[in-house]
This record gives structure tokens, C-alpha cells and sequence, in this order.
């Protein structure tokens, strides 16, 4: 694994991961989802290792801050958890995104696969969904979100909103609230309210309708839906949430639906028939429909 720096239009510098290099054809890129980064959600590293021992890159995407990681005492478990992305701005999903598409091209890989996981998956859609470009062949989802449901089904969520809006209005946007965002994270208070009125990230509406859907009308190129049997944000259906989603696409029929059996929403314990997953899709994909 190596680090990786990939500068966007604004001027940021964001930090990723990169398994092979642009010797192999192929890359995959995958945007990571909200607190997540390779040091400490082991899918990511998991899906890299396997790939590159089947030439074919892997780029971990990462958020604006996904190496700022702190530590927080987690009483319920006994032991000190690492996160990142405390802070993070969600206007500039598509600039993010896009950078990374055009650092994979730049590189000079012949086929170029974008994949997302949980947020980065309503990130990918964000970006297929509105760019002119056709430098990505195809698409990996897995385990999107439909953000309004997030905010009905995660512990303590109206608690997190209430104090962000008091650190905000009393001049501390930085400040982390006093409570652990959904049950996983620590998180700045302004990065809070970003995330709650993040609209162009309502993209997968399947459950409570509170978004929009021409951003998977919009998308060019066909794809792989990937979700765990377990997947807690997909309203008792994991499979039937995927299908709901797919049927906003072009061309559904030729998208791949993908069941992990007792996979939660973050593949815990089952990050290599996750990383398997990927390398299926990948391979079928190349095999049959890129011309490499």
C-alpha cells in the first residue's frame, strides 16, 4: 500500500491509498464512506490486497480529512477507538470525486472502475450522475444509503443535530459535540449540520421519498449493486432495497445485484467475501465488456 496525494480544483490535498500501480490495466477506485479510512475499516485494505494480487489497482478515496483520526474511549467495548473524518464539507462531493476519476486517468489505466461504500456510494452516484466526462467504464455501489432514513434509524441523531446547532450558533463550528455521531464516530458540529442538509447526497430516496432520483436516471454506464444480507440501513430488505434503487437506472437489467450472506452494513467479519465480491465483478466486467 502506498499513499497517495491527489489535488482538487480548489486546492485541497487529499490523502488516499493505492494497491499496485498503473503497470496493471485495471483500477478501481472506491470512495470511502463517512469516518471511514484504510487505518481503520478493514474492507478497504481487505478489497486492495486482494485485487493487487490479481493485477488489478485499487485506490482508497478519502474524504477531506480522513487521516486527522482521534481517539475516544468506548466504554461499551473497554477500549480506545481510532476514527477519522471529524470534519468534512459536503459541497464539494463532485470536485472529490472527480479528482480522483481524473488522477486514476492521468495515470494512464485503460479501464477505470468506480466503486463507493456506504456514503461514497451516494458520492459515485453524485458524480456519474452529473459529469460529462466517460472516463469511468463502470460502477460498483455497495450498501448505499437513503440519508433521511439514516437520520430515523441511528442512536442519538436528533441529540447530535441539537448540540451542532448550539456550537454553531454560539461561534464553535469545530467544536465536537458530546455525543458519538450514529453510535460510530466523534464529530465536528458544523460537519453535523453538512451532512444533515447534504441534498446532493439524497440520491437513493427507496424508503422515505425524501430526495431525488435523476441522478441514477442520469448514469451512462452500467454497474454492480453490492449490499449485506444484514445491511441494517435497508429497511428490513437489503436485496429488495438494491432492486428499488436499480429500477431509477437506464438500463437495470444490466446491472448486477449483489447479496453478501450475514454481512452487516460495514461487512464486519466478512471483508473477504466482500473484497471477493469486487473481484468477481471486476473480472466479469473486464472479460466481457471492456476492451482491454
Amino acid at each position: 500500500m502506498e499513499i497517495i496525494r491527489v489535488n482538487t480544483p480548489r486546492g485541497l490535498e487529499l490523502k488516499g491509498a493505492m494497491w499496485g500501480d498503473n503497470s496493471f490495466d485495471t483500477v478501481v477506485i472506491m470512495m470511502s464512506g463517512i469516518c471511514s479510512n484504510v487505518f481503520q475499516n478493514d474492507l478497504l485494505p481487505a478489497t486492495g490486497e486482494l485485487l493487487e494480487a490479481n493485477k488489478i489497482a485499487f485506490i482508497a478515496g478519502h474524504a477531506m480529512d480522513a487521516f486527522s483520526m482521534i481517539a475516544y474511549s468506548d466504554l461499551k467495548n473497554k477500549k480506545q477507538v481510532y476514527t477519522g473524518v471529524v470534519f468534512d464539507e459536503f459541497n464539494y462531493v463532485y470536485e472529490d470525486v472527480e479528482s480522483y476519476v481524473k488522477y486514476a486517468q492521468e495515470l494512464g489505466f485503460k479501464n477505470i472502475i468506480l466503486a463507493g461504500h456506504s456514503l461514497g456510494s451516494n458520492k459515485i452516484i453524485n458524480y456519474l450522475g452529473n459529469t460529462k466526462d466517460n472516463f469511468v467504464n463502470y460502477f460498483i455501489v455497495t450498501s448505499p444509503v437513503d440519508l433521511s432514513y439514516w437520520w430515523k434509524v441511528m442512536p442519538d441523531m436528533d441529540k447530535c443535530l441539537k448540540a451542532a446547532q448550539k456550537f454553531v450558533e454560539d461561534g464553535q463550528p469545530n467544536a465536537i459535540i458530546p455525543y458519538v455521531f450514529g453510535g460510530f464516530s466523534p464529530m465536528s458540529a458544523q460537519t453535523v449540520l453538512n451532512f444533515y442538509n447534504a441534498e446532493n447526497l439524497k440520491n437513493c430516496p427507496v424508503i422515505t421519498n425524501d430526495g431525488e432520483t435523476n441522478s441514477l436516471k442520469s448514469i451512462k454506464i452500467n454497474g454492480a449493486f453490492i449490499i449485506g444480507g444484514k445491511d441494517n440501513m435497508a429497511d428490513g430488505n437489503p436485496k429488495g432495497f438494491l432492486e428499488r434503487i436499480n429500477s431509477y437506472c437506464n438500463h437495470p437489467g444490466n446491472n448486477r445485484i449483489v447479496v453478501v450472506d450475514g454481512a452487516s452494513h460495514v461487512f464486519y467479519n466478512k471483508h473477504n467475501e466482500y473484497a471477493s465480491a469486487i473481484l468477481e465483478c471486476v473480472e466479469n466486467v473486464v472479460s466481457s465488456t471492456i476492451s482491454i
